[in-house]
């Protein structure tokens, strides 16, 4: 299993479209792996994880070829995850060449958008809604949705994604887990955990997470033997408001045995 995170920040972007601040100021004199775009990622250039406004840079800087994607799974619908505006340019009249229709998996609110924005194109795409708990197969993959503590007015997501015997935990925008997701995790074991680390050092666990939160929900995972010592924890969706470099933010996770996320990251299993 080859995952690639695309983009690795908040929804502001980093460094904040419009921002002057000191860190932002800094990531655009430091460049490369302080320069963060919108989260996404792709597994094994199978499936697609959401769809945000950046998604269009994400597919010149990386070179996707994402006319070959057919299924796109979402975590919620906030802006920064979900810009099905331009989900219509997969279509017959913007493109050509492609094999359709486009499968997109996601919960209540994400399919009453969808409809809504892509109604004209009904053909092109096949809605799927899911739901917590329910596993979903995906080509090769199981996805079974868990419950994130993000938004009380939509059901946000995480993934549990499994791949013959490798296991993924796609989960940001999170906040500390719900009850119902430890206990789905405590008899589970992953290969790479992916978590969200929004905070930085803003002390915070509702709705985002803090540095302290990563570290331990990873001491948690070890404890349990829910990971073991070759199994990957890397933190991603970064705020500029927690004011850290890529290199601060290795400084303060990498000894706890946290991998520091950057845009272009290729983890392999």
């Amino acid at each position: 299993m080859k995952i690639q995170l695309l983009g690795t920040a908040a929804a502001e972007g980093y460094p904040a479209v419009f921002c002057k601040c000191d860190s932002c100021n800094r990531a655009r004199e430091l460049g490369g792996k302080d320069i963060r775009t919108r989260t996404s990622a792709i597994i094994d250039d199978f499936l697609k994880i959401d769809f945000p406004p950046d998604t269009f840079h994400h597919v010149l800087t990386h070179n996707l070829d994402l006319g070959s994607i057919e299924h796109l799974l979402f975590t919620h619908t906030h802006h920064d995850h979900f810009h099905p505006e331009d989900i219509r340019m997969r279509t017959p009249i913007f493109a050509h060449a492609i094999q359709y229709p486009l499968n997109i998996y996601g919960n209540d609110v994400v399919m009453a958008k969808c409809q809504n924005v892509l109604a004209a194109s009904k053909e092109s795409f096949k809605l799927h809604r899911i739901q917590p708990f329910e596993k979903v197969q995906i080509g090769d993959y199981q996805v079974t949705p868990l419950p994130a503590d993000h938004n009380p007015m939509e059901t946000c997501l995480l993934f549990y994604i499994e791949k013959g015997n490798k296991r993924l935990l796609y989960g940001h925008d999170t906040g500390w887990f719900p009850e119902p997701t430890w206990s789905f995790l405590e008899d589970k074991q992953l290969d790479i955990a992916i978590l969200d680390c929004t905070n930085g050092l803003i002390q915070g666990r509702r709705n985002h997470m803090d540095i302290d939160a990563v570290k331990e929900i990873k001491a948690i995972f070890t404890d349990k033997s829910i990971i073991n010592p070759t199994s990957k924890v890397i933190a991603t969706h970064f705020s500029h408001n927690i004011n850290l470099s890529h290199q601060a933010l290795q400084n303060l996770l990498e000894p706890a045995g946290i991998e520091v996320s950057y845009d272009g990251m290729i983890i392999e299993i």
